[in-house]
């Protein structure tokens, strides 16, 4: 009998009770926040996987202009070791001048690798069009590709995609509203009424009434000091303080692609019969050689023969009464002996009867 053990383990987890958990991992600080840079360069020093293409050229000539040489207006650059690429990276709340990023590096053109290739200087820019740092250095690049005279191919990864570790160079610092006011923000990550409302409470109760109020199922207002340093120390305790976030709403998710399913504990089953079964159709081949009289003259054959046989499998029709729990739902499935799919089939099919109390997500 198939049961549903890989089932069985997240369940039991879920239904442990909920534990207090830090303010620091359940919200985060408005306006203190990261920020996308993104900028346009070249790559060079590539063993002839790079591209000749119109907008590398011309960026060529202007990286060539900008050191001083000028080409004629007729010549062609053989620029075969070179990429155009867009580079990208994430500057992090109160990163400061001098300070280092992690690049993200990826071609835009019809380069074949940027496996051995440099970066050149490259501006990386904020949505306000202001540089913010500065990218340069090699490349780190996971992927290959090889190619034979035949055209076919091999790729392992992504050899168009490359990392420079520690490749950006911050050069202006993003102004933040950390200290313009007598409030801060926390905003859940998780948008909760019974939750925000707990956090309040919480900050309540170590700091005194009146200190924090929920605005929404998101953000709690918290009075602070104005003086950056009493600020820095006030939150240092607030965002360690813990508390018991509200429950989850009731789900079910189905990954449909591996057969996964999770079904949170306040999942509950409104009255319904459900009949599992079906038929189990064998077909086998059994051919058998016919051997003619010793002097009837015909020769040795093989005659074909289909056996084809149907049994319809035991069904089995089982109730739920109402509220049912989730540890009933698992047993009652693992008793009549349905597999992971069969449980997915049921609980869609449940679904459409209206006899889930919660949330039926299919991914």
């Amino acid at each position: 009998m198939k049961r549903i053990i890989a089932l069985l383990l997240p369940l039991c987890l879920l239904a442990l009770p909920v534990s207090a958990a830090r303010i620091k991992d359940v919200a985060d600080i408005e306006g203190v926040r990261s920020n996308q840079l993104v900028g346009y360069g070249l790559v060079v020093g590539l063993p002839g996987t790079g591209e000749q293409s119109p907008f590398t050229e011309q960026s060529f000539r202007t990286m060539l202009s900008n050191f001083g040489i000028t080409l004629p207006g007729n010549m062609k650059a053989q620029i075969k070791n070179v990429a155009a690429v867009a580079v990208h990276a994430e500057l992090p709340a109160f990163a400061k001048p001098g300070q280092t990023l992690d690049i993200t590096v990826s071609s835009v053109g019809s380069a074949k690798s940027l496996r051995g290739g440099t970066l050149m200087q490259t501006f990386l820019t904020g949505l306000d069009g202001n540089v913010y740092a500065v990218a340069q250095g090699s490349l780190i690049v996971s992927g290959l590709g090889a190619e034979g005279l035949d055209g076919s191919r091999i790729l392992v990864n992504t050899p168009t995609v490359g990392r420079i570790p520690n490749g950006g160079m911050v050069e202006r610092e993003v102004v933040t509203p950390f200290a313009e006011n007598d409030f801060i923000t926390f905003n859940l990550k998780r948008s909760d009424f019974t939750t925000s409302k707990r956090l309040a409470e919480a900050i309540n109760g170590f700091m005194g009434p009146e200190t924090a109020f929920s605005l929404d199922a998101t953000s709690v207002r918290v009075r602070a000091p104005r003086d950056i340093s009493q600020r820095v120390s006030y939150l240092s305790t607030l965002e360690n303080l813990t508390f018991e976030p509200g429950d989850s709403s009731a789900k079910i998710i189905i990954n449909s692609r591996t057969g996964t399913i999770v079904i949170g504990k306040e999942v509950r089953l409104f009255p319904a019969a459900v009949t599992h079964g079906g038929l189990t159709v064998t077909i086998a081949e059994n051919p058998r050689v016919v051997q003619p009289n010793a002097l009837a003259g015909g020769q040795t054959a093989i005659e074909e023969n289909t056996i084809i046989d149907v049994r319809p499998e035991q069904s089995r029709m089982f109730k739920f009464d109402p509220g049912v729990t989730l540890d009933d739902l698992v047993r009652t499935v693992n008793a009549v002996g349905a597999a992971p799919g069969d449980l997915m089939a049921i609980l869609e099919a449940l679904k459409e009867a209206g006899a889930i109390q919660g949330e039926l997500v299919v991914i």
